[in-house]
Protein backbone atom coordinates (compact mmCIF):
# COMPACT_ATOMS: atom_id res chain seq x y z
CA UNK A 1 0.00 0.00 0.00
CA UNK A 2 1.80 3.32 -1.11
CA UNK A 3 1.32 5.78 2.19
CA UNK A 4 0.56 9.62 1.08
CA UNK A 5 1.36 12.60 3.29
CA UNK A 6 -2.14 14.15 2.50
CA UNK A 7 -4.49 11.35 1.78
CA UNK A 8 -8.14 11.54 4.26
CA UNK A 9 -9.77 8.22 3.40
CA UNK A 10 -11.80 6.04 5.73
CA UNK A 11 -9.06 4.72 7.17
CA UNK A 12 -7.68 7.90 8.18
CA UNK A 13 -11.17 8.82 9.56
CA UNK A 14 -11.15 5.92 12.07
CA UNK A 15 -7.37 6.46 13.28
CA UNK A 16 -8.76 10.13 13.97
CA UNK A 17 -11.60 9.37 15.74
CA UNK A 18 -9.61 6.97 17.61
CA UNK A 19 -7.24 9.11 18.75
CA UNK A 20 -9.49 12.16 18.95
CA UNK A 21 -11.68 10.12 21.79
CA UNK A 22 -8.38 8.31 23.47
CA UNK A 23 -7.01 11.97 23.79
CA UNK A 24 -10.28 13.78 24.81
CA UNK A 25 -11.03 10.89 27.47
CA UNK A 26 -7.46 10.66 28.77
CA UNK A 27 -7.12 14.26 29.48
CA UNK A 28 -10.04 14.88 31.25
CA UNK A 29 -8.99 12.15 33.01
CA UNK A 30 -5.52 14.21 34.33
CA UNK A 31 -7.30 17.52 33.76
CA UNK A 32 -7.55 17.74 37.54
CA UNK A 33 -3.80 17.73 37.98
CA UNK A 34 -3.10 21.45 37.35
CA UNK A 35 0.12 23.47 37.68
CA UNK A 36 -0.36 26.01 40.64
CA UNK A 37 0.23 29.47 39.15
CA UNK A 38 -0.49 28.80 35.42
CA UNK A 39 -3.53 29.37 33.11
CA UNK A 40 -5.41 26.46 33.07
CA UNK A 41 -2.24 24.22 32.65
CA UNK A 42 -2.85 20.85 33.75
CA UNK A 43 -0.31 17.88 33.47
CA UNK A 44 -1.66 15.84 30.56
CA UNK A 45 0.22 12.38 29.28
CA UNK A 46 -2.55 12.47 26.98
CA UNK A 47 -1.05 15.22 25.04
CA UNK A 48 1.35 12.41 23.58
CA UNK A 49 -1.29 10.78 21.60
CA UNK A 50 -2.36 13.56 18.52
CA UNK A 51 1.36 13.21 18.29
CA UNK A 52 1.81 9.98 18.01
CA UNK A 53 -1.37 9.81 15.46
CA UNK A 54 0.05 12.28 13.47
CA UNK A 55 3.70 10.20 13.28
CA UNK A 56 2.31 6.86 12.77
CA UNK A 57 -0.88 7.91 10.72
CA UNK A 58 -0.27 10.99 9.22
CA UNK A 59 -0.49 14.95 9.53
CA UNK A 60 -4.30 15.23 8.86
CA UNK A 61 -4.90 12.45 11.63
CA UNK A 62 -2.57 14.22 13.67
CA UNK A 63 -4.16 17.48 13.62
CA UNK A 64 -7.61 16.02 13.78
CA UNK A 65 -6.90 13.72 17.24
CA UNK A 66 -5.31 16.40 18.59
CA UNK A 67 -7.59 19.59 18.22
CA UNK A 68 -10.98 17.09 18.60
CA UNK A 69 -9.51 15.77 21.63
CA UNK A 70 -8.81 18.96 23.11
CA UNK A 71 -12.55 19.84 22.48
CA UNK A 72 -13.77 16.72 24.40
CA UNK A 73 -11.71 16.68 27.12
CA UNK A 74 -11.58 20.21 27.80
CA UNK A 75 -16.16 19.89 27.59
CA UNK A 76 -16.11 16.88 29.83
CA UNK A 77 -13.96 19.20 32.44
CA UNK A 78 -16.18 21.73 32.48
CA UNK A 79 -13.51 24.17 30.66
CA UNK A 80 -15.61 25.12 27.78
CA UNK A 81 -14.88 25.80 24.20
CA UNK A 82 -11.09 27.12 23.79
CA UNK A 83 -10.40 27.69 20.27
CA UNK A 84 -6.88 28.52 20.33
CA UNK A 85 -6.08 25.82 22.57
CA UNK A 86 -7.82 23.95 20.44
CA UNK A 87 -5.98 24.45 17.64
CA UNK A 88 -2.91 24.33 19.42
CA UNK A 89 -3.01 20.78 20.17
CA UNK A 90 -3.73 19.95 15.96
CA UNK A 91 -0.46 21.43 15.29
CA UNK A 92 1.29 19.94 18.13
CA UNK A 93 -0.28 16.72 16.31
CA UNK A 94 -0.07 18.18 13.22
CA UNK A 95 3.80 18.66 12.78
CA UNK A 96 5.14 15.09 14.17
CA UNK A 97 2.70 14.01 11.18
CA UNK A 98 4.91 15.99 8.76
CA UNK A 99 7.45 12.59 9.41
CA UNK A 100 4.83 9.88 8.64
CA UNK A 101 6.32 8.92 4.95
CA UNK A 102 10.26 8.96 6.51
CA UNK A 103 9.42 7.02 9.34
CA UNK A 104 10.57 3.15 8.37
CA UNK A 105 10.78 1.86 11.65
CA UNK A 106 9.32 3.22 14.58
CA UNK A 107 11.73 1.41 17.07
CA UNK A 108 14.91 2.80 14.85
CA UNK A 109 16.71 5.38 16.91
CA UNK A 110 16.81 7.87 13.88
CA UNK A 111 13.07 7.51 13.12
CA UNK A 112 12.76 8.33 17.16
CA UNK A 113 14.58 11.61 17.03
CA UNK A 114 12.88 12.32 13.61
CA UNK A 115 9.74 12.63 15.58
CA UNK A 116 11.16 14.11 18.60
CA UNK A 117 11.97 16.84 16.52
CA UNK A 118 8.72 17.16 15.09
CA UNK A 119 7.15 16.80 18.30
CA UNK A 120 9.67 19.66 19.79
CA UNK A 121 8.58 22.02 16.65
CA UNK A 122 4.54 21.15 16.94
CA UNK A 123 4.60 21.96 20.48
CA UNK A 124 6.90 25.46 20.17
CA UNK A 125 4.40 26.39 17.07
CA UNK A 126 1.05 25.41 18.59
CA UNK A 127 1.41 26.58 22.32
CA UNK A 128 3.25 29.86 20.62
CA UNK A 129 -0.30 30.60 18.73
CA UNK A 130 -2.44 29.73 22.12
CA UNK A 131 -0.37 31.85 24.09
CA UNK A 132 0.21 34.74 21.92
CA UNK A 133 -4.19 34.78 21.38
CA UNK A 134 -4.21 35.30 25.03
CA UNK A 135 -3.05 38.88 24.71
CA UNK A 136 -6.37 39.58 22.91
CA UNK A 137 -8.93 36.94 24.22
CA UNK A 138 -8.10 37.40 27.68
CA UNK A 139 -6.57 40.47 27.62
CA UNK A 140 -3.11 39.62 29.61
CA UNK A 141 0.07 41.46 28.78
CA UNK A 142 3.29 39.54 27.04
CA UNK A 143 5.01 38.94 29.78
CA UNK A 144 1.86 37.02 31.63
CA UNK A 145 1.10 35.21 28.87
CA UNK A 146 4.90 33.83 28.66
CA UNK A 147 4.93 33.30 32.10
CA UNK A 148 1.42 31.65 33.33
CA UNK A 149 0.77 30.14 29.57
CA UNK A 150 3.86 29.42 27.22
CA UNK A 151 6.20 28.50 29.95
CA UNK A 152 4.28 25.92 31.72
CA UNK A 153 1.88 24.17 28.73
CA UNK A 154 5.64 23.89 26.78
CA UNK A 155 7.25 22.77 29.23
CA UNK A 156 4.64 19.95 30.28
CA UNK A 157 4.04 19.10 26.76
CA UNK A 158 7.76 18.70 25.78
CA UNK A 159 8.35 16.70 28.76
CA UNK A 160 5.22 14.27 27.59
CA UNK A 161 6.43 14.49 24.24
CA UNK A 162 9.60 13.48 24.34
CA UNK A 163 9.18 10.59 26.84
CA UNK A 164 5.70 9.03 25.62
CA UNK A 165 6.25 9.45 21.95
CA UNK A 166 9.14 6.85 21.72
CA UNK A 167 7.22 4.62 24.24
CA UNK A 168 4.02 4.81 21.79
CA UNK A 169 6.31 3.99 18.79
CA UNK A 170 8.28 1.00 20.06
CA UNK A 171 4.83 -0.29 21.28
CA UNK A 172 3.10 0.37 18.03
CA UNK A 173 6.04 -1.40 16.58
CA UNK A 174 5.55 -4.65 18.87
CA UNK A 175 2.21 -4.72 17.64
CA UNK A 176 3.00 -4.20 13.87
CA UNK A 177 5.05 -6.78 14.22
CA UNK A 178 2.84 -9.31 16.17
CA UNK A 179 -0.35 -8.78 14.03
CA UNK A 180 2.45 -9.09 10.67
CA UNK A 181 2.22 -5.88 9.60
Amino acid sequence: MKKSLWSFGTREVVFAAIGAALYGVLSYATNILQIPGAGNVAIRPAVALPMFFGVAFGPIVGFISGLLGNVIGDLLSGYGFWPWWDLANGIMGFFPGLVYLGIKNFKDTSDILKAEGMVIVGVLVGIGIAAISELWVSGVDFATTISINFIPSVTTNLVNGLILVPILMVAYSAIQARSGR
